[in-house]
């Protein structure tokens, strides 16, 4: 027996944000189903998921089979999470093989036999330039992507415009996403490099005043549910930036972690790009210590992303309910409470004196 209702298909459905999403539009929605490359056995309660590889055209052709199939072929709304990601920093195929091609034919599949009454595609803010301190970006200011994927995520834009057909779309641009826990590769490898006192976390290449713009995840999925919910009202083609417009500065980032973490003030240097990239190099190619940090994100380090989340507030009713500001303590005590656990969580490699001092408090409790 088919669901009944019109049908939430969510992509990338087994990732944090993904199953987040599922949960939530549950609530509102009997017929919540999940597309990813694989199909766990636990999806949330009432969901459905179906394994689905979006860069093949027969996994497609099969999963959006069993899609009509079994839920029916109404979509309330397609919320396209599945993308190539990675801190590499240089072009990949797989941003097209993924990003771009696999958006393409999951949107080709989508208008054949399929009602849609909305698309709404993950973007993110890096597909807009750059602006400077005192500048807040809106939904106008230039696209200008400076490295591999945002520019993937401006192609895939530009072929949903071209390609959508009478599909309505929304481009959420997201700024960066954490949680309570942290959950952000950027703020995790910060942390870890505050927590150990590496030489690093004293040093920056670019203006220290310079900071990106963030949004808890639990904002996040509100933000899409809001997109669900008021997908009638919103014009058929429409762009939304989603992050807090209340932005730290790298200095600000620092100086809260060092406080937290070690209750410490905090001092740092400005090293001069080009010997700092040599300094990323070495430690990657010489010393094979692999840092987070590579000598493309250096060339980086002035970009500054600051938004104003206005049309959020006008087209969903949506405003932030968290800032990074007051999580920073939240995710130090996750830190605290049990590190290695919180490097785990983070895809952190813990330091010998980490492992040897769990050791040793493991030995004094036995």
């Amino acid at each position: 027996m088919k669901p009944d209702g019109d049908i939430i298909l969510i992509t990338g459905a087994n990732g944090r944000i993904g199953t987040a999403v599922m949960r939530e539009l549950r609530k509102t929605f009997s017929n919540v189903v999940g597309f990813d490359l694989q199909s766990p056995p636990d999806p949330p309660e009432g969901c459905t998921r179906i394994p689905v590889d979006i860069t093949s055209d027969s996994s497609v052709t099969e999963g959006l089979r069993i899609l009509r199939a079994h839920h029916g072929d109404r979509i309330a709304s397609v919320i396209h999470l599945a993308a190539y990601y990675d801190f590499i920093g240089k072009p990949s195929p797989m941003y097209d093989k993924v990003t771009v091609n696999g958006t393409r034919r999951l949107l080709a599949g989508l208008r054949v036999g399929f009602d849609v009454q909305q698309f709404v595609f993950s973007s993110t803010m890096l597909v807009h330039k750059p602006g400077e301190p005192g500048i807040f970006i809106t939904e106008d200011w230039p696209i200008g992507p400076t490295w591999a994927y945002p520019e993937s995520k401006v192609r895939t834009e530009a072929m949903i415009a071209a390609e959508r057909g009478d599909v309505p779309t929304v481009m959420l641009r997201f700024a960066g996403v954490y949680d309570d826990g942290c959950h952000s590769p950027p703020l995790a490898h910060q942390i870890q490099r505050i927590h150990e006192r590496q030489l690093e976390s004293h040093l920056y290449a670019g203006s220290t005043s310079h900071g990106t713009a963030y949004v808890h995840m639990d904002d996040v999925v509100e933000a899409i549910a809001r997109t669900v919910a008021r997908r009638t009202k919103l014009a058929a083609e429409t762009a939304i930036l989603i992050g807090e417009p209340d932005t730290l500065s790298y200095d600000e980032l620092q100086h809260s972690f060092m406080r937290q973490i070690h209750d410490e003030s905090y001092e740092e240097l400005s090293v001069p790009g080009a010997i700092a990239k040599i300094g990323a190099w070495v430690e990657d190619n010489v010393l094979g210590q692999k840092p987070f940090i590579k000598p493309w994100m250096i060339d980086r380090a002035n970009d500054h992303y600051a938004l104003d989340p206005s049309r959020a507030k006008k087209l969903l009713g949506w405003v932030p309910k968290h800032t990074l500001r007051k999580t920073i303590p939240k995710m130090v005590a996750a830190l605290k409470a049990d590190p290695l656990a919180f490097y785990r969580e983070n895809g952190l490699e813990p330091a010998e004196w980490m492992l040897a001092n769990a050791e040793a408090a493991k030995q004094e409790q036995m």
